[in-house]
């Protein structure tokens, strides 16, 4: 999770340090827009060498750190 919430601080343009934040806590809540948060996915898609799926392409796997984690980990197990 601290690479997600380096990718966070570069990339999410949040009004508080990733580091400050809950794995649960509402990043949209934190300052993350959505424009961000497209942002956000492409950072993490180079950052884990993933692509997110269409239907991946949503608010709630974007809303916090803890499902941006289980996100990655269920596309790196599904190219597995």
């Amino acid at each position: 999770m601290d690479k997600i919430r380096a990718i966070l601080d570069q990339f999410g343009k949040l009004k508080v340090p990733a580091s400050s934040l809950a794995p649960d806590a509402d990043l949209y809540d934190a300052g993350l827009t959505s424009f961000a948060s497209v942002q956000l996915m492409l950072g993490l898609e180079e950052a884990f060498d993933v692509e997110f799926p269409e239907s991946m392409l949503n608010r709630k796997t974007f809303s916090s750190i803890a499902a941006i984690n289980r996100a990655i980990g269920e596309i790196t197990r599904a190219a597995a």
